[in-house]
């Protein structure tokens, strides 16, 4: 490989980069990407789609994340004009500004369509964080290898899916390992966030998507609310995602009549300080995971998008724990199951039995390890500059 720091600098024009996050967590991780870059490059011009944090490193926004994330089929289709409206903004975009590379960030539906405009017009395309291909519609990779330049992928077992199909990839490891490090005690972080240092703690992560919460949090809550009536002196707090508005939950929670702390902006805080977490499906879980907390995931999408799911995806679990883990390490409550009552029931099963609680931690801490070395930013930041 040449070296792409010495190749640029030997270069006198600037270079621009679009790069599309469609989620919170994709925004995340795209943060975390042009921090890398600009670090080794520092005049490297960044535009796209993205959220709060990739607006923080200095990228030019053309579009919100928080306005592009859907849950289900359905919510999909309810914002689909909107969605579309910007896909021609970006696919315009192109021959605007001429980006001298692409960086797509999961987000597949939409970014595989960038993917292809982007390649018509023989403009490179990395993407970061594969379309799970190895769970559904894996006809994708076809059209993944016609389009996609470079991939780096996060998950160990993508890259002999790829290899399967004849497409090299680059295996980065999960870019979490660099951004979750806890070393402060469950006490000691409790006495930080202004919680009651020996209480039982109960985190509540709803998801970063109003869709999500107002499915979830609901529910949730009712479960809450019987672990309170057998913990009486349990703490529950709700760590406020980026992309929601603090009155997006607090009517739920007064609706409840269960206090809860809502907590902005410390969201590996209060999961670390937690006994126990309920946590809907997404890369929440996994956040959840590497700080070796116990947990229940919950997964609720309208009856039609859990149809067609169900007939094409081809994956016995849905939480990225367990698909990772290849086995069944923490509970999963999807659609009708994922009420109060047997929110609550699991719960319970996981905080009056200690060795299934220690079981599962004993199980979350080897998942850790598979999931390779911190770097994954910086690999991926290197994989970048050397295809400019």
């Amino acid at each position: 490989m040449k070296d792409p720091i010495r190749a640029m600098e030997s270069s006198d024009r600037k270079k621009t980069i679009m790069i599309i996050a469609g989620e919170a967590s994709g925004d995340m991780y795209g943060a975390g990407l042009v921090r890398e870059m600009l670090k080794l490059h520092p005049t490297l011009s960044f535009y796209g789609i993205g959220g709060k944090r990739m607006r923080e490193e200095g990228v030019e926004l053309l579009a919100d994340a928080s306005h592009m994330a859907v849950v289900g089929l359905t919510e999909a289709v309810s914002k689909l004009g909107s969605i579309l409206t910007t896909m021609t903004k970006m696919k315009r975009s192109l021959d605007e500004r001429r980006p001298d590379l692409v960086i797509l960030i999961d987000y597949p539906d939409f970014n595989l369509s960038i993917a292809k405009a982007a390649s018509a017009r023989s403009i490179k395309v990395l993407y970061y964080i594969s379309p799970q291909v190895w769970a559904w519609r894996q006809g994708r990779i076809r059209q993944i290898k016609k389009t996609v330049t470079q991939m780096a992928v996060i998950l160990p077992f993508e890259v002999d899916t790829y290899r399967r199909h004849g497409f090299a990839v680059h295996y980065v490891g999960h870019p979490l390992l660099d951004m979750i490090k806890m070393n402060d005690s469950k006490q000691a972080l409790r006495t930080n966030l202004g919680l009651a240092e020996n209480r039982m703690t109960i985190g509540i992560l709803p998801g970063s998507r109003l869709a999500e919460v107002k499915r979830l949090l609901p529910e949730l809550l009712r479960a809450a609310a019987l672990l309170v009536h057998d913990f009486p002196d349990v703490q529950c707090v709700l760590p406020l995602a980026d992309t929601l508005k603090k009155s997006s939950v607090d009517e739920f929670i007064t609706a409840s009549g269960v206090p809860v702390r809502v907590i902005s902006g410390r969201t590996y805080d209060v999961i670390a300080c937690s006994d126990l977490v309920l946590v809907a499906s997404g890369t929440a879980t996994l956040e959840v995971a590497l700080l070796k907390v116990p947990m229940v995931i919950v997964y609720k999408v309208s009856l039609l998008s859990y149809v067609i799911g169900r007939l094409i995806v081809d994956v016995k679990n849905i939480g990225l724990v367990n698909i990772i883990a290849g086995k069944t390490i923490v509970p999963e409550l999807i659609q009708g199951e994922a009420s109060g009552e047997r929110i609550a029931g699991e719960a319970l099963s996981i905080l009056n039995n200690g060795e299934r609680k220690q079981d599962m931690i004993k199980a979350l801490a080897e998942l850790r390890e598979k999931l390779g070395t911190p770097g994954a930013a910086a690999r991926t930041a290197m994989l970048a500059l050397d295809m400019l």
